[in-house]
């Protein structure tokens, strides 16, 4: 068995979504290929040459891949596996928004069903998988020749980025399938680490009540800490804060060292984003809040004393 990881990555390094999903691949058994698909990418695929337990890295560069677009990687993927003869038993993705585009394309066109979010390798053909926004495990067995999986990264520990010594393989990038055109991106960059990668994350929720009471509040915890700022649903619907700022099952997973949820209820949607958390700290006044029910420590407080006193604190 061989697994293929479609890595994740700016075509200087590689992303640290990737890192997990390589730690799944090497769980299925067998060897662990990544394929560094990008246009002058050639930096990222050295750098995934020297992850550790990867054997071969798959290095497809062109102009077609530049832009990291679903179409062309999908069929990039898809010509990797149509010359392999068969050598490729497990095709995993992050489970990230760039995952989730590419992987359906690609288990359609293998006539293969998808397996989503695993966050457990029992064997080379079974998988745990949460659902009903985690409330429920479900073991998953697939017969197909071809596993298409999506791996939620917090389920997994990051591989060694270093130590390792793969072999890197060339191989011809793939037209430009002609059906879609890369116009723009616009990119929010901050000084705070990536919410998915942080290892301390300060949440506000709606009880802040306002825009400005949210930056108010929790951009001085923050700061102290050096955390990510994430966000409830409620939070990002009243327009306290954007709606790439917000955890839960229909934002983004996380599962940080610390995790500190201010004026958070804690609705079963965001739990089910949060809940892995190694260390769960809940600022809440309601004290049948059932975020308290998940928390490692609860302070029963009004967070508008508790939060400025706690950075005070620091």
């Amino acid at each position: 068995m061989t697994a293929l990881v479609i890595a994740e990555h700016d075509n200087a390094s590689i992303k640290s979504a990737t890192l997990n999903t390589i730690t799944a691949a090497a769980a299925c058994g067998g060897e662990v290929h990544v394929l560094v698909a990008g246009e002058g990418a050639a930096a990222a695929a050295l750098a995934a040459a020297q992850i550790a337990g990867v054997a071969k890295v798959v290095h497809a560069d062109g102009a077609s891949l530049k832009d990291g677009l679903a179409e062309n990687l999908a069929a990039q993927v898809l010509a990797i596996v149509a010359n392999s003869a068969g050598s490729y038993t497990h095709l995993l993705f992050p489970a990230t928004a760039a995952g989730k585009n590419v992987a359906p394309r690609v288990a359609a066109k293998l006539d293969m069903a998808q397996i989503s979010d695993v966050t457990r390798v029992v064997s080379g053909d079974t998988f745990e998988r949460p659902i009903y926004a985690g409330n429920a495990i479900a073991t998953v067995q697939s017969g197909d020749a071809v596993k298409v999986v999506t791996v939620r990264t917090t389920g997994f520990d990051a591989a060694p980025a270093t130590s390792g010594s793969a072999q890197i393989e060339t191989v011809a990038a793939v037209a430009d399938s002609g059906k879609i055109r890369f116009v723009s991106r616009e990119v929010t960059k901050s000084d705070r680490p990536e919410l998915t990668a942080a290892k301390i994350i300060v949440s506000g929720g709606r009880a802040l009540g306002s825009e400005e009471k949210f930056q108010e509040v929790i951009t001085p915890l923050a700061d102290k800490l050096g955390a990510a700022i994430g966000a409830s649903r409620a939070a990002v619907d009243a327009g306290y804060a954007p709606n790439d700022l917000q955890v839960g099952q229909t934002g983004k997973i996380v599962a940080p060292q610390l995790y500190i949820a201010c004026g958070i209820s804690g609705a079963i949607q965001h739990l089910a984003g949060m809940k892995d958390s190694k260390v769960i700290v809940a600022i809440n006044k309601d004290a049948e809040a059932p975020i308290f029910s998940v928390a490692d420590y609860g302070l029963e407080a009004d967070l508008f004393t508790a939060v400025p006193e706690l950075v005070k604190a620091l």
